[in-house]
């Protein structure tokens, strides 16, 4: 039989494939792999997202690797910076030369009897390509790049200015002058809002319901003293778990005592606004972090508030003419440019078929196993990020894991790693998370089962899952491996004929 193209295929080269091309390179250097990204640069969301203003809404020194300090003075950066960081790591720890790029993924078959995927891309030019690897990761992220939100706002098409979508931001469009209407009140409203204020005629967030915000520092001055005191990369990782420690702390009191945390955010915003504070626009109907806190850095939205720059507006569409926004309290907002910041629409490994033996995977016929792996589903990993804390704590994590497990298979001469769990020992399915927010909420039905206890849970907390990897041991009786089973010539011949087929 024919040795596979490479061991691991990586789908994705944004943050969580940059991390497991690092991890593989510190932990597995024996190891082959490849990065098929769709696009023509690293960076994933961060290279796609290009809206005035665009930012981390996670500090940088914890959306940032474990293995490679953030440098930048800002510790909330925009996304510029937190691409050349990307592209730094790339560099220094030479995976460029792994990906390749302007590959989309089409498939990803498992075949038992060869234990192997057989991954299906195709080229910006139309044309396809086969890949064959030992081990699949998915870090295509959880985001669809092709199909946002689509909000189904009433008469927008009656409008007849510019109607843009932050993910389809036009490169060459100028907002100076311009009155500009951004409907919604996430994290992408509360980032452009500012950024638009200064050169707009006007800026307004027109939002159905408010949503809680906090803010702090763009830089970070415990930092700054770390830099001083220690050697770069010992600063780096106090900041870290400084800021991992007051993340885990602020979400717990969110669980426990969350009208006390809804009196600090009140009293920030206030303290803030002054007089310009108005409890309809800035006190949600909801606990906080029941949907994702947004963070002002320096307060930015607030300062554009207070200079008359910027307004909020709470209340409900009634409907377009060709001027601008008809609300249903009687108000009118003229605009030149609305924008639709209204949310964005989750996918599951990157819209990839994945089948198992030729037979489709339901993703929701499937446990996740460690928050990474999923039941029944052999030699494949999967990222998806933490909901109340930075993507990247997860990312490394995961591909920590995947590593390890890689390298208990070679000690065992095991072909296949494999979760498995019987009909008769599933356990009751609990909901995936206890958030509202309307991205999470839509993507309900198509998320694998998730159960109360471990393993078979998507847990949303750093601490107790690096726990849990630490004390737990890859092979823990769940996970099972073994050799791939014994094959005839005619077996693998007629695998070699599948894959020159496809």
């Amino acid at each position: 039989m024919n040795p596979p193209d490479i061991d691991v295929c990586i789908i994705g080269a944004g943050i969580s494939g940059i991390s497991m091309a690092a991890h593989l390179g510190m932990m597995c250097p024996d190891r082959s792999y490849t990065i098929l990204e769709r696009r023509g640069q690293v960076g994933g969301t961060w290279d796609l997202f290009r809206y005035p203003g665009v930012r981390s809404d996670s500090d940088m020194h914890t959306l940032g690797f474990s293995f490679q300090p953030w440098k930048h003075e800002d510790s909330i950066a925009d996304g510029q910076n937190i691409l050349e960081y990307l592209n730094r790591t790339v560099d220094e720890r030479s995976i460029r030369e792994h990906i390749r790029f302007d590959q989309e993924v089409l498939s990803a078959d498992w075949d038992t009897l060869t234990a192997r995927w057989t991954i299906t891309a195709r080229g910006s030019d139309g044309g396809q390509t086969v890949t064959t690897a030992r081990w699949l990761y998915f870090a295509s992220g959880y985001y669809d790049y092709d199909n946002p939100h689509d909000a189904q706002i009433t008469g927008i098409d009656q409008f007849a200015g510019e109607v843009i979508h932050p993910q389809f931001w036009p490169e060459e469009f100028d907002h100076a002058g311009k009155r500009v209407v951004v409907i919604g009140s996430g994290a992408t409203a509360v980032t452009l809002v500012p950024a638009m204020a200064n050169d707009a005629k006007s800026v307004t967030m027109l939002q159905r319901t408010p949503t809680w915000m906090g803010a702090g520092p763009r830089q970070d001055k415990w930092n700054k003293r770390f830099q001083r005191w220690f050697p770069e990369a010992l600063a780096y990782r106090l900041t870290r778990w400084k800021n991992i420690a007051l993340r885990s702390f602020f979400f717990s009191l969110s669980r426990h005592r969350p009208e006390k945390l809804s009196q600090m955010l009140r009293n920030m915003t206030q303290e803030h606004l002054g007089e310009k504070y108005d409890p309809k626009h800035f006190e949600p109907p909801y606990t906080p972090w029941k949907q994702r806190l947004c963070l002002v850095p320096d307060g930015d939205l607030f300062e554009a508030l207070k200079s008359e720059k910027a307004q909020v507006v709470t209340d409900h569409i009634a409907g377009f003419d060709a001027g601008g926004v008809k609300l249903q309290s009687g108000e009118y907002l003229p605009a030149d440019v609305v924008i639709t910041a209204t949310g964005l629409r989750l996918t599951l490994a990157g819209k990839v078929e994945v089948s198992k033996d030729g037979a489709p995977v339901e993703w929701s016929d499937h446990y996740f196993y460690r928050g990474t792996m999923f039941s029944n589903l052999p030699n494949l990993s999967f990222v998806f990020g933490y909901l109340n804390a930075s993507w990247t704590l997860r990312a490394d994590c995961n591909a920590q894991y995947a590593c390890e497990v890689l390298n208990t298979m070679s000690q065992r001469g095991a072909d296949i790693a494999e979760p498995v769990l019987l009909p008769s020992e599933e356990p009751e399915p609990v909901e995936p998370w206890d958030y509202t927010s309307g991205y999470l909420n839509r993507a309900k039905s198509m998320m694998p089962k998730v159960a109360a206890e471990r393993p078979w849970t998507l847990a949303h907390n750093y601490l107790q899952d690096r726990f849990d990897f630490r004390q737990r041991p890859v092979a823990d009786g769940v996970l099972q491996m073994r050799k791939a089973p014994p094959a005839t010539q005619d077996t693998f011949a007629s695998s070699h004929e599948k894959i020159a087929a496809e």
